[in-house]
């Protein structure tokens, strides 16, 4: 009248409830990661950009490029950055290159960064050296302007709960008017 039990149907069950929990416990896991601790690009803000130096003679402009970078690290965990650089492009031609040092960012900080560095003289077009009033709608000079490109770039990864790695690659681009006359920064643009 009664069977015997087979006890490999009872760890069958076990098995197949036991699968199904570690599923839900992933899925879980998952979700919290792509809702809470998933990895965010740092934000960028150009504060300032200068000049200290600027002469201009002879159809050639040399100068002292400096700009005042903020990064704000929005992850739950350091940012670390390497291989990053400003370049600066004149006409669509780079005139001036630095790398900026391998660092870290602090969770929720921000850094300031400035980077100076000195451009080598280039030769400009005769328009710039003639009248060149108000490059590009940047910025309204009372004589000549001109307009250079500053494009910054930074790359690292930040982890998520101590093993996910995200990689950033972030940009940011301005256009600076420059009045020629003295080197002064009538406008940026980013």
């Amino acid at each position: 009248m009664n069977e015997p039990r087979r006890p490999g149907r009872a760890n069958l069950a076990s098995c197949v409830v036991a699968t199904i929990f570690l599923f839900l416990v992933v899925a879980v896991i998952v979700i919290v990661y792509l809702s809470v601790f998933k990895p965010k690009d740092p934000k960028i803000a150009v504060d300032a950009v200068k000049f200290p130096t600027f002469s201009i003679s002879n159809g050639t402009v040399d100068f002292t490029f400096s700009q005042y970078v903020a990064v704000k690290n929005p992850n739950r965990d350091t940012f670390i950055h390497y291989d990053s650089s400003v370049q600066l492009v004149y006409y669509g031609r780079e005139v001036g290159f630095m790398f900026i040092p391998a660092g870290k960012i602090d969770p929720g900080r921000t850094q300031y960064m400035l980077a100076t560095f000195a451009v080598k003289s280039f030769p400009v077009p005769q328009s710039v050296t003639a009248m060149n009033y108000g490059v590009g709608g940047v910025g309204l000079g009372t004589g000549p302007t001109m307009e250079i490109e500053s494009r910054l770039k930074l790359k690292g990864r930040v982890r998520a709960l101590w093993f996910f790695t995200h990689t950033v690659d972030s940009r940011v681009s301005c256009n600076v008017a420059i009045e020629v006359s003295n080197g002064s920064v009538l406008g940026f643009h980013c």
